[in-house]
């Protein structure tokens, strides 16, 4: 897909004739953008009852804008991200999972501001761009449909590493950082140009689990002595679960996919849980090195400073890790901002996602908005109620992907959350909480306020036709699917028994090869 971009003839003229003569500065505002992957958005602006201290974002919190209600609109790296860089929901780019994101030409904002004139810096994980992942995370995507319910990720598990003097564990996230900080001390003070830096983090993404074989997942946690001393293990909660009777049915597929539905001891779940912490105070640690710099610069007082995750993490709530889920820990993200007449200590409470970051960016750049972008700049709520533009009361996330079994849709409106799966209502019951009254998400309304979910799903497909993207998805899988088959000739059978689940794979080669097929013979409209 692509986008006509409506570029300022007039601004551009002006910027090249100043550039080429060796006039005038550009004053327009810098931006610092940081997004690390993983970090569940409720962790934020908790104050004396954060359960790992994280000074950095709290410093951010304290001197800007904390957006409180921020959501990804998909809950997977690479879709997530693709909504990031075009300001556009899921089923308009048709980024149905981590193998298929943007294409590589696609006009992103980073094209947009360098067009306005912009210079721009990247650096670590950007991960929008299609053909990425493992071979079998895509596969895993395409076969979501297939009858069965196999095991794709390892056991979530917590390693303890190092010292109580080991700072740096994530060593590529801590390489992409220091170039972030190296740059901002040494060439930011030298450009004519307004800039922007990006810099993208791993963590607190879990680490691969090499045990799952070439296309391993990630389900280590891991951190240190150092970082595991910034958790307030007394906050540190055991998440309540369901009992499997009373799970939802796409929740018991992605919790079994998961290798969650086996037992777990308290102390497993505690240590889960508080790795994940120490490795969201590492994270922060980053953050902290890259606002340091940024301070030597001499350039914070005309630089904004965003900071947002591509998603959330589970960390074992509602029996499950990684994301992939609409449940808060997955789908609920943190935004923060700093900057040029910011307000300091603000909290805003309005419904933001993702798609808000390109207007934005453009709102800063005093740019014009390409046509058609799906979010709404950030700045507007930063002023007084009277002087807002309009925005929608609500956000959209949708999820196609792996480890999940049905395409899943998320309407977020006031304190409701309505999710609908495939189809709908028919097909699969709906879930609907009132996180106001439920924030565990562990009373489902939709039964007993049919009335009110049923208004929320004519609210969501007028927003989504989410029936015919549905089986838009489904005919993707399908082709995908075949043409890796086709690919693949003689070694099919060899190939597709040695992915992720081939632990589960062997204990019925010939009968889940015979499902294969018969999802296959399955004609998709």
């Amino acid at each position: 897909m692509r986008m006509k971009l409506d570029c300022s003839a007039g601004f551009l003229l002006f910027w090249w004739f100043t550039s080429a003569v060796g006039g005038t500065r550009d004053d327009r505002k810098n931006i610092v953008f940081v997004i690390c992957d993983s970090m569940d958005g409720r962790l934020i602006g908790r104050g004396q009852d954060s359960v790992v201290d994280l000074p950095n974002l709290n410093y951010m919190v304290q001197n800007g804008v904390n957006f409180r209600s921020t959501y990804t609109n998909s809950p997977i790296c690479c879709p997530s991200r693709s909504a990031l860089w075009s300001g556009l929901h899921t089923h308009v780019t048709q980024s149905w999972n981590n193998y298929k994101g943007l294409p590589k030409n696609y006009p992103t904002w980073q094209v947009r501001l360098e067009q306005q004139g912009y210079h721009t810096q990247v650096y670590g994980k950007t991960d929008y761009v299609s053909g990425d992942h493992s071979e079998s995370n895509r596969v895993e995507a395409w076969t979501r449909n297939v009858n069965f319910t196999l095991a794709q990720e390892g056991r979530p598990t917590p390693v303890l590493v190092g010292s109580s003097s080991t700072d740096r564990i994530q060593l590529k996230d801590w390489a992409s950082t220091d170039l972030a900080s190296h740059w901002l001390l040494h060439e930011a003070p030298k450009q004519q140009k307004p800039w922007l830096l990006y810099l993208g983090l791993n963590l607190p993404h879990p680490y691969p689990t090499p045990s799952m074989g070439k296309n391993f997942g990630g389900s280590t946690f891991m951190t240190s002595p150092y970082w595991l001393k910034k958790v307030n293990s007394s906050k540190v909660t055991i998440p309540k679960w369901l009992p499997f009777s009373r799970m939802h049915p796409v929740d018991y597929y992605s919790s079994a996919t998961k290798n969650c539905t086996s037992d777990f001891t308290r102390d497993e779940i505690m240590k889960i849980r508080e790795y994940y912490y120490g490795m969201c105070a590492e994270t922060d640690a980053m953050l902290g090195q890259v606002l340091d710099a940024l301070k030597a610069s001499g350039q914070a007082d005309s630089t904004y400073v965003f900071f947002t995750s591509d998603h959330g993490e589970l960390a074992m709530e509602h029996r499950q890790f990684y994301k992939m889920s609409m449940y808060e820990a997955s789908a609920h993200i943190p935004m923060v901002l700093t900057g040029p007449e910011v307000p300091a200590g603000k909290a805003v409470d309005d419904l933001t996602s993702l798609v808000d970051v390109f207007p934005t960016f453009m709102d800063i750049a005093n740019a014009s908005q390409p046509p058609g972008l799906n979010g709404t700049s950030l700045l507007p709520l930063l002023r007084n109620s009277s002087d807002r533009v309009d925005r929608p009361d609500w956000v959209l996330s949708q999820y196609h992907g792996c480890n999940v079994n049905m395409s899943t849709y998320m309407l977020r409106t006031g304190s409701l959350k309505y999710v609908a799966f495939g189809d709908g209502p028919n097909q699969v019951s709906s879930q609907l909480f009132d996180l106001d009254k439920d924030p565990d998400e562990l009373h489902n309304l939709a039964e007993e306020r049919q009335d009110l979910a049923s208004q929320l799903d004519d609210k969501l497909r007028k927003l989504v036709d989410y029936p015919t993207v549905t089986r838009e998805v489904q005919k993707y899988n399908r082709d995908s699917f075949m043409a890796w088959k086709a690919k693949l000739g003689s070694r099919y059978k060899d190939e597709i028994a040695n992915l992720r689940w081939w632990k589960d794979w062997q204990k019925d080669p010939q009968g889940n090869q015979e499902k294969v097929e018969e999802w296959l013979n399955n004609v998709v409209s």
